[in-house]
């Protein structure tokens, strides 16, 4: 049936179209049927929403939101064509993992298929992420999910030992990889560091790198870069690197889910994407993180490394403390201004922040042979303090097309302050993760870049009554009355004397 496009002006964040009730009728279409789409040379499927008001979708046109309106380039009054689509046949294999049953590796790869060719719409997605999280996976499964994601994008080719890392997050302020790259890069070693945007957090690698470069390029542009400065921070989104991910993980955000076998697909294949042949991966562990213990921290590295073997990557995963927040910036300006300064003067900087950043650059050096085993992060906090790593990191800030003199005064912050005092003298006992990541999105990052937190006393801190304990920055003065009230109705920093409490109460 030809149709006449009507665009809606809506960002749904769904695959749908609108019919008028009359031509779904003589379709013989009810909602939530699937239909093809076809404008000149390009096809889609979407699900049906039936108008009942002529006024909003006459008959004869057809209601696209923008984002199938623009996928198929479809314009106002332009003619697209409808036909009744057939129910893909991975709908089956999903049905079989919702009973729990293992899916072959042709079932998962018609599913990674049929996800990228958007021929599965978010319902039937989500429960092929639900069924991972009920009944999980077996190795073989998550080997041919990860192999299926990586065939479904580009592959960047690098010559010699290209390495990275990567974090499966969950820790605010985990600005690092801005230390850590240019360490590596500084060795001669090739590091094309791909990072995703903040999806719980105040900030994401991306997004603190956002604050001094461009972080967008086309695959055969990032290849320039590393192969010219010998590393860099990129946005991983925009550069078809294994695509079903994004896909997936645009449908776990709001279902606040992150299955165990879609994340160690999601990360393999990603990275196996970028070509390297290491990769040292962190795990942040303690209260408020995504790994709470160290046994479920050793779990998680055999199954990485597991599957780096299957895939052609050595993989060597360090357990880091995750409790609290690294460093004390959080938000992306914050973390950018910190990420410089420790670079400018690392003798200065947050221990947590050096620390941890010179002990994952220290494990990839001696993973490839540049440090003896043990030596590592030695080797890596020389290069540190030498400021070989701050050359090289103005060296990829002006090849992102930012400035390379960037000094952290340039940097600019939100204007609305909050100071949080402590309300009495005694030690700093926690620190809380969740707190502190609610506060900082309420306060408006990372999408303000100058919203965020600066933390002056950490867990074990000996504080005073009216001493400052952080401070909540905003663009906005509404953003910061949301972040105060969520501060004043939680305790993001928790401070007790020795004496903890009564019993019975006076």
């Amino acid at each position: 049936m030809p149709l006449s496009v009507k665009v809606l002006n809506i960002l749904s964040g769904k695959r749908a179209a609108i019919l008028n009730r009359l031509d779904a009728e003589s379709l013989g279409i009810n909602v939530y049927d699937r239909i093809k789409i076809i404008h000149e040379n390009k096809t889609t499927t979407a699900l049906v929403e039936i108008s009942e008001e002529p006024e909003l979708v006459p008959k004869g046109q057809i209601g696209l939101y923008k984002e199938i309106a623009t996928e198929l380039g479809a314009l106002n009054g332009e003619i697209v064509y409808v036909e009744v689509a057939k129910t893909p046949q991975s709908v089956t294999y999903i049905r079989k993992k919702l009973r729990g049953e293992k899916l072959s590796s042709e079932e998962i790869s018609s599913i990674v298929q049929d996800t990228v060719a958007l021929n599965l719409n978010e319902l039937e997605i989500a429960a092929f992420l639900l069924a991972q999280d009920f009944y999980g996976m077996n190795m073989d499964e998550i080997e041919a999910l990860a192999k299926s994601m990586l065939k479904t994008g580009d592959v960047l080719d690098l010559p010699g030992k290209a390495v990275d890392k990567h974090s499966i997050g969950g820790v605010p302020g985990n600005k690092v990889s801005l230390l850590i790259v240019p360490i590596i890069a500084s060795t001669g070693l090739l590091i094309p560091k791909t990072s995703s945007k903040a999806i719980t957090s105040p900030s994401g690698t991306t997004d603190t790198m956002s604050v001094l470069a461009n972080v967008e390029f086309s695959i055969e542009e990032l290849r320039k870069i590393v192969l010219k400065v010998g590393g860099a921070i990129v946005w991983g989104g925009a550069l078809n690197l294994a695509p079903a991910d994004d896909i997936f993980i645009r449908v776990e955000y709001p279902l606040k889910i992150d299955p165990r076998p879609q994340m160690l697909a999601s990360i393999m294949s990603k990275k196996a994407a970028e070509g390297i042949s290491y990769l040292v991966i962190d795990l942040p562990t303690g209260r408020g993180a995504k790994v709470q213990t160290r046994e479920e921290a050793f779990s998680l590295a055999q199954d990485f490394v597991e599957l780096g073997k299957r895939m052609g990557i050595n993989v060597k995963c360090g357990v880091t403390y995750g409790g609290q927040p690294i460093g004390k910036a959080i938000g992306p300006a914050l973390e950018a201004k910190e990420a410089l300064s420790a670079l400018e003067r690392p003798e200065e900087a947050s221990k947590s922040l050096v620390e941890k950043s010179v002990s994952l650059a220290g494990l990839i050096l001696e993973m490839t042979g540049y440090a003896f085993k043990g030596e590592g992060s030695k080797l890596a906090m020389e290069i540190l303090r030498s400021g070989k790593a701050l050359k090289k990191f103005r060296e990829i800030i002006e090849h992102q097309g930012g400035n390379p003199n960037v000094k952290t005064e340039d940097i600019p912050i939100g204007r609305y302050k909050y100071e949080v005092l402590a309300e009495s003298d005694g030690y700093v006992t926690l620190v809380d993760n969740t707190v502190i990541n609610a506060i900082g999105r309420a306060a408006g990052a990372p999408l303000e870049k100058g919203a965020g937190i600066m933390i002056y006393a950490k867990q074990g801190y000996k504080v005073e009554k009216g001493q400052v304990l952080m401070e909540i920055y905003a663009e906005r003065s509404t953003k910061l009355q949301e972040a105060i009230s969520i501060c004043n109705s939680s305790r993001p920093i928790v401070v007790e004397g020795m004496l903890l409490s009564t019993y019975p109460e006076f």
